[in-house]
Formats: C-alpha cells, sequence, structure tokens
C-alpha cells in the first residue's frame, strides 16, 4: 500500500528502470514555473527552474542575469534606462 503522503498529487511519478531490469515509482518534486517579467510577464531567459533547496546552493552568478534590472526582460529594461536618461 502506497504511504499517506505519496497519495496526494503534490509530488510527480516518475518511473525508473532498476539494475535488476524491473519498474519501480519514485516520488519527486514538481520543478517551479519559469520566473516571469515584473512588468510585461514574458518568461526570463537564464535563470535556472530548480526546487528552493537546489537553487540556494546555486553561485550569485548562477542565480540572476548579470546586468542591472535582472528581474526585468531585456525589452522591458532598455526601456526602462532610456527613460532615465
Amino acid at each position: 500500500m502506497v504511504q499517506g503522503k505519496e497519495k496526494s498529487r503534490s509530488k510527480r511519478r516518475v518511473y525508473v528502470k532498476t539494475p535488476g531490469g524491473k519498474l519501480k515509482k519514485h516520488y519527486r518534486i514538481r520543478k517551479p514555473s519559469q520566473l516571469t517579467c515584473a512588468e510585461c510577464g514574458k518568461k526570463l531567459l537564464g535563470i535556472p527552474r530548480l526546487i528552493p533547496s537546489k537553487f540556494r546552493s546555486l553561485p550569485k552568478t548562477k542565480k540572476r542575469a548579470s546586468r542591472p534590472y535582472s528581474n526585468l526582460c531585456s525589452k522591458c529594461m532598455r526601456k526602462k534606462l532610456l527613460s532615465k536618461i
């Protein structure tokens, strides 16, 4: 019988083939949705989709884009920089 914590759909089911040739069901945490631009809502590129515990262990340069306004997409960032001039 399946344990109670595995009955919910919060974890995804992945079928893994074992060295013995049998199929086993593993329960893995779902990946979070892609981060989006704060203004237009477009998906941000260059930022990985990782579960929070793995994301925390990444170096700072891998967590965000190395440019000003890294929470905006490139188009919105350009608009913001031009409006400041």
